[in-house]
Formats: structure tokens, sequence, C-alpha cells
């Protein structure tokens, strides 16, 4: 039998009362895996031609209270920072994993990207049926492309557009107990067709395309 790559300890690492605690749970059994595979795939979208990428484990240095409840390593084509940004992220809730095209609250160019996206909606809605989308990178829960269709994009992209606070999130969830049955190999194969198929998304993002 396989050894898988992600297991049921790395998912339950958010739900370890204490934030001291969960941040020792969370570096000792996920960041170095965050680590591995942040290494391995900056080097894979650097290959893509639109700037080297670097990856970024995320801290929660600022926490001081509450514990993370879930956690990523990001890829931006920038040394330091990446959240004014479109990146990339791995990641993982209690629930299940994510591997995600992200424009968060912090990118000032929202409003051109909502604009690019609308005008090659294309890029989304050929996407496999299995992708997801959400307006808030704060809330475990997302919708599959195909069930809110051209019209549930629209209203993403115009929120995007018109509300500050608003976001995009582009990619696949994976469940934990999905998660914990690949193993190292399988998964890499996983994250690495799941960023083939979100560059071109990550292309009209950036405007590359024009």
């Amino acid at each position: 039998m396989l050894q898988s790559y992600w297991s049921s300890n790395d998912f339950d690492v958010f739900t370890v009362d204490g934030l001291d605690h969960r941040m020792k749970a969370l570096q000792e059994k996920v960041q170095p895996k965050f680590i591995e595979l942040g290494n391995h795939f900056a080097h894979r979208l650097s290959a893509h031609g639109t700037g080297e990428f670097f990856p970024h484990v995320a801290k929660h240095a600022r926490r001081t209270v509450n514990p993370p409840r879930d956690s990523w390593v990001a890829f931006a084509p920038a040394k330091r920072g990446y959240k004014a940004l479109p990146h990339f992220q791995i990641g993982l809730w209690s629930t299940h994993l994510f591997i995600i095209l992200a424009i968060i609250y912090e990118n000032p160019d929202k409003k051109g990207i909502a604009k690019r996206l609308e005008k090659n909606m294309e890029v989304l809605t050929s996407l496999p049926k299995d992708f997801i989308v959400s307006g808030d990178h704060m809330k475990p829960e997302a919708e599959h492309i195909n069930e809110i269709g051209v019209e549930g994009l629209e209203k993403l992209l115009d929120r995007l557009h018109t509300v500050k606070k608003a976001e995009f999130l582009v990619g696949r969830h994976l469940s934990r107990d999905e998660a914990s049955k690949m193993s190292e190999e399988q998964f890499y194969a996983y994250a690495e067709d799941t960023f083939t198929k979100l560059l071109p998304v990550y292309d009209v993002v950036i405007h590359s395309l024009d």
C-alpha cells in the first residue's frame, strides 16, 4: 500500500486548542510540506515565463489570540509580499485542501482584473467541472463553476469591481479524505494539473495576453 502524502493529522492541526499549541503543531506537521511544495512549484510556475515566482509560507505572525483556521504556501512573482499581487496557493482547512489562484482585497488592480475576466469569461467557463470559485478567502465554502454558471461568475466579478473588500478565488478543493489517499507522486501530479489549468486564467488576470 502506498504511503499517503497528507494525513488526517495534518488536517487535525486546525482543531488544536490555543494559539501557541496550534502554531507548534502547524510548524512541525504541515509547514515542512509547504516548504517542499513551495520550492518545487515556484520553479514550475517560473517556467511559465511570466516572471520568477517565489514561495511564501504563511507565518501567521500578527496573531496574538486567535489560532489560524487555515494555512498555506503562496506563490507570487515577488520576493517580499504577495497579497497585493495575483498569486497561487496550496493550503489546508480542517475539512479540505485547496489549490487556487487568488485575488484578495489588498490587490490594487481589482477593477482591471474584473474587467479582463468578464471580457474573457471562457477561461473560467472552460475549466473542468470540479473547479470552484469563491469571493472570500476567510471562508472555507466555495461554489462549483459549472453550478453557478456565467450568471454567478458575473456577480462575483461585479462584486470584485465594485466592493472594496471583495475577492476572487478560483481553483480546486480536495476533501481531507481524498487528499489522505494520495501518494506524494499522485498529489504532486494533481497540483501540477491544477496549476496548468489555472495558468490561462492567470495570463488574463495579469494582462499578458494583450
